[in-house]
């Protein structure tokens, strides 16, 4: 499909990075259209008698000010039936939820594509710090951005191949404080000074309060579960696997003279196993579903490092698959608190090389 090469749609949030994007493609000569998926509306994006919420009229606003098309993707009802049920529903199977990393996949860059295509866009552009590059194996890699804080290469294992290669990633070689500047010095002074985005777009303060909102008759469905040390002994009563977190130690509701830490999660018996730090400590865990950029160059790779959750460092590892089709991961460093549903996102040196959700550690000690 043939598209017109100078033609690029960027996901246009309304907030700072996104309008830099605009601002920077413009000057580099592209002819960009604006689009800005409406996926999940909170009371507080509304102004008195508005309709709409503050990130679309912030977009259409830029898209006014710039001279360039503007779309809404109205997927609210798509959104709430598939990342919205998804979340909701790990947290049910005692696992702890990304949903970054599947609305990447399934929803922001799926429909980016789609609506690239019916625009005739040859390129899809968004405001996150990353890079790419086509290596030699003519495969197109993430490269970490160069703001090591605000690198975002975690949530994007999932993008497939054939998205990547039409993406634009412009603030990946910029910082922050940068990107602020330059849309000080183009004039747009006000969107510098926005604050940022919230980690997750559909819940606003604790996870909890949302699943009891979403799902009404989930207290009393998990209601009565027990704690257990990790012999199996009974602890006590809890509120039910939904409401816990591998690694959590804070809002227990018990006292056991000493600090307890939520080890691991059995959604099937409703039980919490608590225990001490040392019991979250592992150098081997296993991890399903993975997505490997390109699978040889992976398990040869002396390089490989992971990382199991967004902020954690990159920690040098090496790979195997299981007959069962599971990768069994083993780390040089200690890890602490693997949570199943979180992603193992791995590295060599700045390359994203592929990710994995990681799985139920069941079974874990044999490799230990």
């Amino acid at each position: 499909m043939m598209h017109n090469n100078k033609r690029v749609l960027v996901a246009m949030s309304g907030g700072i990075d996104s309008s830099a994007v605009c601002l920077m493609l413009q000057e580099q000569g592209y002819e960009v259209v604006g689009m800005t998926m409406r996926v999940y509306d909170l009371p507080r994006q509304f102004a008195e008698g508005e309709t709409d919420p503050d990130f679309i009229r912030s977009a259409r606003e830029l898209a006014d000010r710039l001279g360039i098309e503007h779309h809404v993707a109205d997927v609210r009802k798509e959104f709430r039936e598939s990342i919205v049920t998804y979340f909701i529903g790990e947290y049910e199977a005692g696992r702890t939820p990304n949903p970054c990393v599947c609305c990447n996949r399934d929803f922001k860059f799926r429909l980016m594509r789609e609506w690239a295509d019916r625009l005739d866009c040859a390129f899809m552009a968004t405001g996150h710090y990353v890079k790419t590059e086509t290596a030699a194996d003519g495969f197109t890699y993430l490269l970490m951005g160069d703001d090591v804080r605000k690198d975002q290469s975690y949530f994007l294992w999932r993008v497939p191949q054939q998205t990547l290669q039409r993406c634009i990633f412009p603030l990946g070689p910029f910082e922050k404080p940068q990107v602020r500047a330059y849309l000080d010095e183009k004039g747009f002074g006000v969107r510098a000074k926005q604050g940022e985005s919230m980690e997750i777009c559909f819940v606003e303060g604790d996870y909890r309060d949302f699943l009891l909102e979403q799902r009404h008759d989930l207290a009393e469905k998990v209601n009565g579960g027990r704690y257990v040390n990790t012999l199996g002994q009974d602890l006590g009563q809890h509120r039910g696997v939904p409401f816990y977190t591998v690694g959590q130690r804070k809002g227990l509701g018990i006292a056991l003279g000493k600090p307890a830490y939520v080890v691991r999660l059995n959604a099937e018996k409703n039980t919490v196993v608590l225990g001490d730090e040392a019991d979250l400590q592992t150098t081997a865990f296993f991890a399903e579903n993975a997505e490997l950029v390109n699978p040889e160059a992976f398990f040869a790779d002396p390089n490989l490092t992971v990382r199991i959750r967004y902020h954690s460092n990159p920690v040098t590892c090496r790979a195997e698959i299981l007959p069962d089709g599971r990768l069994l991961v083993r780390t040089t460093e200690t890890l602490s608190a693997v949570t199943p549903g979180q992603s193992a996102v791995f590295y060599s040196g700045r390359r994203m090389v592929g990710g994995a959700f990681i799985a139920s550690q069941k079974g874990i000690g044999q490799y230990l």
